[in-house]
């Protein structure tokens, strides 16, 4: 089959689905990724054809209160929305949707007819387990959360109505809202494919048929790609390092956050990696190194801890390598990251980035490389977690349903 994968959104958003589709291309399908600007490299790496998505990925930066988040996520769709069309171009045998792209995706699968499956890295669908996943983390109660989660529903299809009124008028569909899409698509039993490990949210049981979560969507890191010649000299220099780094998160705080993670580092006695990122750290000294992006899968099984953001993958690559973190969640689903991080017992209490300071820094640090509970519980995640197969269990699926005809774009749910 040809395979187009959209996703859009900051490098996390896009980087599991390189491991994803170079899984379906070993399988013997054209797979190409459609993404926002700055990622050519990262598909091609994989040996994934690549097209550009019309939006500007830095939109998902910012670290703002709910309604900042909703406006610049509306503005972001709305970009995406005016030539989301055009990636899709003639001979596309099979969409996969992340949860950004789906709830556009869903009209351009009507009006071609193309099959489609959703791919995504966080739960979305509504359930009395859990709170939504961008809305907080204090449990409502079992029919709390589930109101909680379709409440949450309804503010994304408000942030991506405009942008699906405009792509219906271009595809020359008929007037039909996000919201009822939405329901076409939970009543035809879409299918989606979750990318993420049952060893930090197992399947919820009252979730609708066709949900399904298959493990962690690895990004794709080629057979010779080693560590740049002066990290691995600073590794074998000494002790296990601690790495920090907020990937896409806090541009523009890198002079306060660098002074930050160094004064805590030293604190605690520990050696530090300070991963640049967008908001720009950079230390020098004996006892530190400063690098840019690095594939997680070599670097973090070397590492003593992880300071992170708590995204999705950055969550999912510490645990994998059996090192406990410090989670210094920013913005949406970054809080829910961190607090399976912390139920899970392989990272203490999350610290919000902006209550972050040298001396709580300094103190979860002391905390996780002192204590073996913390490395013990996540080298429990780090084996149940070798045991999942995401991309090949997806790809079972993927060939099953493409053959079935279940992801049907132009009949669901009429």
């Amino acid at each position: 089959m040809r395979i187009l994968i959209a996703t859009a959104g900051s490098r996390g958003d896009v980087a599991p689905y390189t491991g994803l589709g170079a899984e379906l291309a070993r399988a013997g399908h054209e797979v190409t990724l459609a993404a926002t600007d700055g990622f050519a490299a990262l598909a091609e790496g994989a040996g994934l054809g690549f097209r550009r998505l019309p939006a500007d990925a830095r939109a998902h930066g910012g670290a703002g209160g709910r309604r900042d988040l909703l406006r610049t996520a509306a503005a972001f769709v709305t970009e995406l929305g005016r030539g989301f069309a055009d990636a899709v171009a003639d001979g596309t045998d099979l969409l996969l949707l992340s949860a950004t792209t789906a709830p556009l995706g869903w009209h351009l699968a009507e009006a071609t007819g193309v099959p489609s499956l959703g791919v995504y890295l966080q739960p979305t669908a509504p359930t009395g387990d859990f709170p939504p996943a961008v809305t907080g983390t204090r449990s409502l109660g079992r029919a709390g959360n589930r109101a909680a989660g379709r409440f949450a529903l309804r503010m994304a299809d408000r942030v991506y109505s405009p942008a699906v009124a405009e792509l219906r008028r271009r595809l020359g569909l008929p007037p039909l809202t996000a919201a009822a899409m939405r329901r076409r698509r939970e009543r035809a039993d879409w299918p989606v494919l979750h990318g993420f490990s049952t060893a930090l949210v197992p399947r919820p049981a009252d979730w609708r048929p066709g949900l399904e979560v298959v493990g962690t969507f690895w990004p794709h890191v080629g057979a010779g790609e080693r560590l740049p010649a002066g990290l691995e000299d600073f590794l074998r220099a000494g002790p296990r390092p601690v790495l920090v780094g907020f990937g896409s998160m806090a541009a523009g705080e890198g002079d306060r956050l660098s002074e930050i993670a160094v004064a805590a580092l030293r604190r605690a006695g520990l050696r530090g990696i300070l991963q640049s990122g967008a908001a720009g750290l950079a230390a020098g000294g004996d006892d530190l190194f400063t690098v840019g992006e690095v594939p997680h899968a070599l670097l973090f099984p070397r590492l003593a801890a992880v300071v992170h953001h708590a995204g999705a993958g950055t969550t999912a690559a510490a645990l994998r390598a059996g090192v406990p973190a410090v989670a210094v969640p920013v913005t949406a689903d970054q809080p829910f990251w961190a607090a399976r991080l912390a139920a899970l017992g392989a990272a203490p209490a999350p610290v919000p980035l902006r209550a972050l300071t040298v001396e709580r820094l300094a103190a979860a640090l002391t905390l996780v490389t002192s204590r073996q509970t913390y490395t013990a519980a996540a080298a429990r995640a780090a084996r149940h977690m070798a045991g999942e197969d995401g991309a090949g269990r997806a790809l079972k699926t993927i060939e099953r349903v493409a053959r079935d005809g279940n992801g049907r774009g132009g009949s669901a749910g009429q």
